[in-house]
């Protein structure tokens, strides 16, 4: 039995794109590439920033000239539109990018032309200082805070007939003195090789040395680079950091020049006496010399006295070899037998006297606060009188304290002074007494002839709140004669 083989199915093969196809789709590439680069927002980008700005004199910028900040470029000019009946007024408007945020209300914009090479003229921005509020998108600068760039034309169109004429004069006197040949012994004092030309051919020779001038200024251009590369910034970090010390000094460096501005002046003003001066220094300079010797002679007392050294020089040998035996003995005393064991037995001395010093100063820190405490609170308290009338007495209050104990002894002994109790007496009158209720049984009752006085002071009704979180002497002393409103004294 014969097994025929299946067919195997051929993948279908995709048709690649027709030439007119691809060329479209290059041809749309192309023109996206182009709109990003030349200044067009993609799909995904959100609403730029605007600002407008208002100029009141003639300017030359033009849709997509740049915005820059410090050189930088920030954004695009997007619009100009001219203020009908205002002259030159127009209004431009921007669109500044991340790079440009924020802008605060007291920023300027100026037109400045760009340099030789680029042409035309940008809007150089300054976006203010942080202390001004920041501007929304769409804020619109008055003309206070922008300005133009001053042509040559408009110089030109502000001068009357007059000073044209007399400009006109000026520009011919100058081509004249380039063209005119100098006079006899105007140029005496010239160089040679320039002596009989006119100032034109004179500058026009002196074009002869440019190359090497040149030269000679790219030598030292390349020399200011440095040897190893950043030198030259480490050289403007380093000078601006003195320039910023030399501000930051204020005063000192304005009295610092205006003192040097004297001292040269004083300086100026003797100047005969300075050439006097500087005209007497090589004779005092030749009687220096010749006092040289006289000097060398006075040396002779010094060598003296190095010789009477000499014999105690010579003893100082001896002295150490006596001294020597002496080191031995001290060495032993100090060794660690000797010296070592002396230390071993005033260490835990010396550990129980650092923590008695420490009891003692937890102990003499608590006796400060206690002290702090007597004088700041109790004394002062102590000192007071309670005025309570109809009983007040006019003592003091540590008086009274010492009053109270005696007191308390009187009522506690009985009639001959040999037990220790207190005896309360009913006795009639017209005032009723009602006392506490007793355990057993229910309140006593009984007549005083004088009303009771209650106990005095008067109790205020709670205790003084007491703030254990704080030193004592931290507290205001207590006012005892004072109640606030709540019945606290």
């Amino acid at each position: 039995m014969r097994l025929r083989r299946q067919p195997t199915a051929t993948p279908r093969r995709r048709r690649p794109f027709s030439p007119f196809a691809a060329g479209l789709i290059g041809i749309v590439v192309l023109v996206l590439i182009a709109y990003t680069v030349f200044g067009g927002r993609g799909p995904f980008a959100g609403s730029p920033f605007v600002l407008r700005a208002m100029f009141t004199t003639q300017i030359q910028l033009h849709i997509s000239s740049d915005v820059r900040i410090a050189g930088v470029d920030v954004g695009k000019i997007v619009s100009i539109q001219r203020i009908p009946g205002a002259g030159q007024a127009a209004v431009v408007t921007m669109n500044i990018n991340s790079g440009g945020l924020p802008i605060h209300a007291d920023a300027t914009v100026e037109l400045k032309p760009k340099l030789f090479l680029e042409g035309n003229f940008y809007a150089d921005l300054r976006p203010g200082t942080p202390d001004a509020p920041a501007l929304g998108s769409g804020s619109l600068l008055p003309a206070a805070q922008t300005s133009g760039p001053v042509q040559l034309d408009r110089v030109l169109a502000a001068l009357t007939s007059n000073p044209r004429s007399e400009l006109q004069t000026l520009l011919q006197g100058f081509g004249s003195s380039l063209q005119s040949p100098p006079g006899p012994g105007e140029d005496a004092n010239q160089d040679p090789i320039v002596r009989g030309l006119s100032g034109g051919q004179a500058l026009n020779l002196a074009l002869k040395y440019s190359p090497g001038a040149f030269r000679a200024s790219a030598l030292v251009n390349q020399a200011l680079l440095g040897t190893q590369p950043h030198d030259l910034a480490r050289v403007i970090t380093g000078n601006e950091r003195l320039l910023r010390g030399l501000a930051d000094s204020g005063p000192q460096l304005t009295d610092f020049v205006t003192n040097f501005n004297a001292t040269l002046a004083a300086l100026a003003n003797q100047q005969q006496a300075l050439s006097a001066t500087i005209s007497l220094l090589p004779p005092w300079l030749s009687a220096t010399n010749n006092a040289i010797g006289p000097l060398n002679s006075s040396y002779a007392p010094t060598q003296q006295l190095a010789r009477a050294l000499l014999p105690g020089i010579r003893q100082l040998g001896p002295t150490i070899d006596v001294g020597i035996p002496w080191l031995r003995q001290a060495t032993l005393l100090f060794s660690k037998p000797e010296l070592g064991n002396l230390l071993n037995n005033l260490t835990p001395a010396v550990q129980n006297t650092a923590s008695s010093l420490i009891a003692t100063q937890q102990l003499l820190h608590q006796s400060d606060l206690l002290a702090r405490c007597f004088s700041h609170n109790i004394i002062p308290v102590g000192n007071q009188s309670i005025q309570d009338p109809p009983n007040t007495t006019g003592a003091r209050v540590y008086q009274e304290l010492w009053q109270a104990p005696v007191g308390l002894a009187g009522a506690s002994q009985n009639f001959d002074g040999n037990g220790r109790y207190t005896r309360a007496l009913a006795g009639g009158g017209a005032d009723r007494i009602q006392s506490s209720p007793l355990p057993t049984g229910g309140p006593l009752y009984g007549n005083a002839v004088l009303a009771p006085l209650g106990t005095r002071p008067a109790w205020p009704g709670q205790a003084p709140p007491v703030n254990r979180s704080v030193d004592c002497f931290t507290n205001a002393a207590a006012e005892l004669n004072r109640v606030s409103t709540g019945g606290t004294p």
